[in-house]
């Protein structure tokens, strides 16, 4: 009988465990969809990503808090297989929900606020993140009856090696084959399988058959029906919808609307037809500079109609990179007649790693992408990718980017941004110039630049539509000259590779554009955090400081990534993917070693990895800058990935490792120990991931970021410390 009890016990350890692995596999899933779908539901900048991650990690430890109610429950094992169900359907539930209801709820093609973005995300992701958030509490107070005090370890490990799983699967495979929706399938099916097997150790077979047959239900879905395209439909009924296709990148659809093609990525405009002003301001510009250029670089916007505008020139060679493949395969389906001509060479690159690496330099180089408003875009703006930009060209080359709307007045937010770029070009060029057309026109030479550009293509012959000598004159009066002038007066600073101030302002002066008052609402959550933060207790202080590292130090090393390899996304995706297996690692570790140096031990052990993080956050100040002196150096570019990625791990690691040392302190078996651990450990993460993309990076720069870290984890140990040795 005894060894019959214990098998049984081992079979619900099992399913347990395999639960736990399957929340994290769908949590990683769900948030990546979802991070993607808020993007083109919403702003499309990443003060939305910033947005929904912080809201994520919050809700999930408040459902973590919520979850010691379920853990009194005697049929436990039942609702932590409710919550697998829940769990798989909610992601398909909300991916609908946001492509549908987003024009009931908000005006048509209107801007959405930061308030009701906020208000409609946290609505949107509650949900599934508070069931997802009580079911890890759930598991860890099951696993309690085996594992004691190791609990908490064993399911933290569990669930790390499901996020990595679904993080890996998620970048590298599914995300190219897959629909968002046929994707979100993938992981409710595990979640449908993890809680049929519950049913089966309670002795539910009958239950667990018809999770079964729900989950082939959800397959023969995935396999025969068109989810993603009646979504797709329903999210714009009043255009053709040509293609729609999964990238790397993100969600890419093709609409029609009265014979003009419009590309959409994540929602925001990419590419349309019928954008004459913007193809050929972008182009004439810049070449009415230098009418006699040779090689021209054009960094995106190149199916927009800019490349073939290039070839109004007697340019030899246009170079046009595009770092989505996708957007240049729908390019070439859709509009193969904007890159058929043999001198327009399209690739699939990063644009700043193709400025770096050139050999052979450019006449000019044109910047169309878009404004800053993610770190990603914000590469371009910097002051070291400008002097990058300036070797790249020839002695009396032309580099052009655009800047803002303007429309005969310069707020004081734009002048900022303005500003900023100016003095960014300062130091890398000796001649500027800004001209004020539909956008803020940079120009950027050590040769000498021109305003009349009117005369200049009238002079080499070069035939336009719209920006012709009426609409210049319109364009570029004195007055309007002088107002951008002005904006050079507002006190502003250069915008930096590891200090991106340029992309802040951006933000600001999208911001402006809203009433983004504090409400109660805000006020009562903030009341709430300082209420919880003030009663933070042991364990929880190292915890919370930790996951703010974790958070914060993750971005920027993705930051220095892409800043010295290039944002080439299957690299960032490693990245991504070596931090969740430092996390793994470290977890592993302290599994391994819980009890073996006592209860002092462990709490020594924990105070030394606080005290490590801290000296992590302060080395990394020192350790960026060599190596982008290194890069610039021109050591073997596999080198500096792989010293990154090894950072990485040993930042990921020792956050691990705090987990399940900080479990078997608590005394981990209880549903209090398990939920107050997983809010401490999110609620940390939250403020790291909420602050250090949007506002503590564009503000304090990274340095400053890191030694904030720094200070954090290092009083978390004081703390800690101190307060075990009055007690």
């Amino acid at each position: 009988m005894f060894r019959r009890a214990l098998a049984e016990g081992s079979r619900e350890r099992q399913a347990v465990l395999a639960a736990v692995a399957a929340l994290g596999f769908s949590c990683v899933m769900t948030q990546l969809a979802l991070m993607r779908e808020c993007l083109a539901a919403f702003a499309g900048n990443e003060m939305v990503l910033g947005v929904v991650l912080g809201l994520w990690l919050c809700l999930m430890g408040l459902g973590a808090a919520l979850g010691r109610l379920s853990g009194r429950s005697p049929r436990s094992l039942a609702l932590l297989g409710l919550a697998l169900h829940l769990v798989a359907l909610a992601p398909l539930i909300q991916v609908f929900a946001l492509r549908t209801l987003r024009d009931v709820v908000f005006t048509r093609g209107a801007a959405v606020g930061l308030n009701e973005t906020v208000m409609s995300i946290l609505v949107l992701l509650a949900p599934y993140c508070l069931v997802a958030g009580g079911a890890l509490t759930l598991a860890c107070v099951i696993l309690g009856r085996w594992e004691g005090a190791g609990a908490i370890g064993r399911a933290y490990f569990a669930d790390t090696l499901g996020s990595i799983a679904g993080g890996a699967l998620f970048s590298f495979v599914l995300v190219r084959a897959l629909d968002h929706l046929a994707l979100l399938i993938v992981p409710a099916l595990f979640c449908l399988l993890a809680a049929a097997a519950l049913s089966y150790v309670e002795g539910k077979s009958g239950l667990g058959l018809a999770t079964v047959g729900l989950g082939m239900g959800l397959g023969l879905a995935a396999v025969w029906g068109d989810l993603d395209g009646l979504a797709t439909r329903l999210q714009y009924p009043h255009h053709h919808i040509l293609t729609r296709a999964n990238s790397p990148y993100g969600r890419l659809v093709v609409l029609e609307t009265d014979g003009a093609l419009n590309f959409l990525q994540n929602g925001v405009p990419w590419v349309t037809t019928r954008d004459d002003q913007r193809v050929e301001e972008t182009v004439h510009y810049a070449l009415a500079q230098r009418p006699e250029a040779g090689r021209v670089l054009l960094i995106s916007g190149g199916i927009s109609g800019t490349a073939r505008e290039i070839l109004k020139y007697n340019v030899r060679q246009v170079d046009y990179v595009e770092l989505d493949p996708l957007i240049l395969e729908l390019g070439e389906r859709h509009l193969p007649e904007r890159l058929s001509d043999p001198r327009i060479r399209a690739h699939a690159q990063d644009g700043r790693l193709v400025v770096r690496q050139t050999k052979e330099p450019y006449d000019v180089i044109l910047l169309d992408v878009p404004a800053p408003a993610s770190a990603q875009l914000n590469r371009f703006f910097t002051a070291e990718f400008l002097a990058e930009a300036r070797r790249a060209l020839t002695s009396d080359g032309v580099l052009s980017f655009s800047l803002g709307q303007y429309e005969n007045f310069v707020s004081p937010d734009l002048a900022r941004v303005l500003a900023s770029a100016w003095q960014s070009l300062e130091g890398s060029f000796r001649n500027r110039l800004m001209l004020p057309g539909g956008r803020v026109f940079f120009l950027a030479s050590d040769g000498p630049l021109h305003t009349n550009i009117a005369d200049r293509l009238e002079q080499f012959g070069i035939p336009t539509r719209l920006v012709n000598r009426h609409y210049l004159e319109a364009m570029l009066t004195a007055d309007r000259m002088a107002d951008l002038q002005r904006a050079l007066d507002h006190p502003s600073a250069r915008n930096r590779d590891f200090s991106p101030v340029l992309y802040y302002y951006h933000l600001r002066h999208w911001l402006s554009q809203f009433d983004h008052r504090i409400g109660p609402l805000q006020i009562a959550l903030l009341a709430a955090l300082v209420f919880y933060l003030f009663r933070l207790r042991g364990c929880g202080v190292v915890l919370f400081a930790s996951g703010f590292a974790a958070s914060a130090l993750e971005f920027v090393l993705l930051l220095g990534f892409q800043i010295l390899c290039g944002s080439v996304y299957h690299q960032v995706g490693v990245i991504v993917t070596v931090f969740m297996l430092g996390l793994a690692l470290g977890a592993w570790w302290a599994n391994r070693r819980l009890g073996a140096g006592g209860a002092m031990g462990d709490r020594r052990a924990l105070r030394r990895s606080a005290v490590a993080l801290g000296l992590y956050g302060l080395s990394l100040p020192l350790l960026l800058p060599r190596l982008a002196q290194a890069a610039e150096a021109g050591p073997p570019l596999p080198l500096i990935k792989f010293f990154i990625a090894l950072l990485t791990l040993i930042l990921a690691a020792a956050v691990g490792l705090q987990f399940p040392l900080a479990g078997r302190i608590e005394g981990g078996g209880t549903a209090g120990v398990a939920a107050r651990l997983y809010t401490a450990d999110f609620m940390g993460a939250c403020l790291g991931a909420l602050l250090a993309s949007t506002w503590l990076i564009p503000l304090l720069g990274v340095n400053g970021v890191c030694w904030l870290c720094a200070g954090l984890n290092l009083a978390g140990a004081a703390v800690f410390h101190f307060r075990k040795a009055v007690s």
